[in-house]
């Protein structure tokens, strides 16, 4: 069983040989399926050239923008700043996986906020 960890800390775990060959037979095996070769993406447009205005703007619409909420007002707010470290500290901090940035953070105000 071969194991991939990922950026965030999540670990994927891969098919084996034997496994991702029966997933292969069951997608060559569903009727659904077909595979999508050059010829198709070549003719593929973007949804916004294809749909028509109005259900593209809704589609548009119901998307959730990225971040906090516009006037959202928190006292904790974070500051975004660039710092140099280590490669090592980095990598480690990754590693201990989701979350390691508010971690670091944590170790950080213990340190320099010693009341």
């Amino acid at each position: 069983m071969q194991k991939l960890k990922t950026r965030s800390g999540r670990t994927i775990v891969l098919p084996t040989d034997e496994e991702d060959r029966q997933i292969n037979a069951g997608i060559a095996a569903d009727p659904d399926t077909e595979e999508l070769g050059e010829d198709f993406f070549k003719r593929a447009r973007p949804a916004r050239e294809v749909l028509p205005a109005a259900v593209f703007e809704q589609l548009v619409a119901l998307k959730r923008p990225r971040g906090r909420p516009v006037g959202s007002v928190s006292p904790n707010t974070k500051k975004l700043v660039s710092i140099r470290l280590d490669p090592e500290v980095i990598a480690a901090a990754r590693a201990s996986g989701e979350g390691w940035q508010t971690r670091v953070n944590e170790i950080l105000r213990r340190e320099f906020l010693k009341a």
